[in-house]
């Protein structure tokens, strides 16, 4: 058994980019003393990875539909039989059978970490037989996990209710990295004239107001909307940009390393949080890019949603609107580009707020939960 002493195996379905949660959760228990190893898939369009710790993207026949998340889960399971560990990550639940199948039969501990409320996402919830297919697996897997982690106390309390099984919290608040003097606009090639707003994250989907942001921008002359990430919403925000005309007031700049973001984040003069509330997983979201704006220290524009809310509204950091429609976002980006010093006030409480959400605590949080398996 000491040649499995302090190995984990840390399993995702997407591919390694940009999951900065994942990345912590790594980091976190190679500190501990374990041999990490990250398991996702390899795309088309993958970048190279460098990190700290080993990783393994598997190259599969199928990239979406029941039939990836079949192969996926077949070869994940295959893997994590041959690889053996004493800690298995399951991260969301459609890696969740192959780890969960996998510890029974070798005795591995499993973590199970949910960064959402995968069974209420837009894109199942439109399909109801499809979802139901998701809520059996989970029904049937959840009440049987002994370690449980989440990103915020909302959606722990879906669960704790659902499936009476305790859970963890740990947020998606980023540590402070250190980070190279803000380059300013003219080496970014931003225009100095211009209000900067910027919507950021790897998961730009359906329902996230990433459609409403291009379309408001018709009314807004004087701003320059930039979009930085990936998402399925992606081909229709090039669409809308190409069928209104809107190519010099919205960039659409694809995913980029943290550091260059945060680049781009912190020459802007308003971040962008417009989940819509059409289901439970956007209606309890927290999302990390509203972390990354006030360490920013800018103010952020957000729908009115409990979570998000809770952070704009307890340290008046920000805009909350009811429902992210094209004309009260612009309605709203407006009225804070002519006052400056609302703005300037909204960016010193992002500032102060930065230093209250602190996320060494939260990764504090995540080692004593590792530490605590023994």
């Amino acid at each position: 058994m000491s040649s499995l002493a302090k190995r984990a195996i840390v399993s995702v379905t997407n591919d390694l980019a940009t999951d900065n949660r994942v990345h912590r959760t790594c980091m976190v228990l190679q500190d501990l003393g374990y041999a990490v190893l990250l398991v996702g898939r390899l795309l088309p369009g993958s970048p190279a990875l460098e990190r700290p710790y080993a990783t393994k993207r598997m190259r599969l026949v199928f990239r979406k539909g029941p039939f990836f998340y079949a192969e996926h889960n077949l070869r994940l399971f295959l893997l994590l039989l041959w690889r053996r560990a004493t800690v298995l990550v399951s991260n969301d639940l459609d890696t969740l059978p192959a780890n969960f199948l996998a510890a029974r039969i070798t005795g591995t501990t499993l973590v199970y970490d949910s960064h959402e409320l995968f069974t209420e996402v837009p894109e199942l919830v439109g399909r109801p037989r499809v979802q139901r297919i998701w809520l059996a697996i989970e029904r049937w897997i959840f009440p049987r996990l002994k370690h449980v982690v989440t990103v915020n106390e909302s959606i722990a309390n879906v669960y704790r209710q659902r499936y009476g099984v305790p859970v963890h919290v740990v947020r998606n608040i980023p540590v402070p990295r250190p980070l190279a003097p803000a380059p300013g606009r003219a080496a970014l090639d931003l225009p100095d004239d211009r209000f900067v707003l910027v919507l950021q994250g790897a998961g730009i989907n359906v329902d996230r107001g990433g459609e409403e942001a291009v379309l408001a921008m018709r009314h807004l002359p004087q701003a320059l909307l930039l979009v930085i990430g990936s998402g399925d919403a992606w081909p229709v925000l090039e669409r809308l940009v190409q069928e209104h005309g809107l190519q010099d007031r919205v960039r659409l700049m694809g995913r980029m390393p943290y550091e260059r973001l945060m680049d781009f984040t912190r020459a802007a003069d308003l971040g962008l949080s417009l989940d819509k509330d059409s289901n439970l997983n956007y209606r309890y979201s927290l999302p990390n890019k509203l972390f990354d704006y006030l360490h920013a220290g800018i103010p952020v524009l957000a729908t009115d949603l409990p979570e998000v809310a809770a952070v704009v509204r307890g340290h008046d950091c920000g805009v909350l609107l009811p429902a992210p429609t094209p004309q009260a976002i612009a309605g709203a980006v407006e009225a804070l580009r002519t006052d400056p010093g609302r703005l300037a006030a909204l960016r010193t409480n992002a500032t102060f707020a930065a230093r209250t959400f602190d996320g060494a605590r939260e990764r504090d949080l995540l080692r004593r939960l590792f530490s605590d398996l023994g």
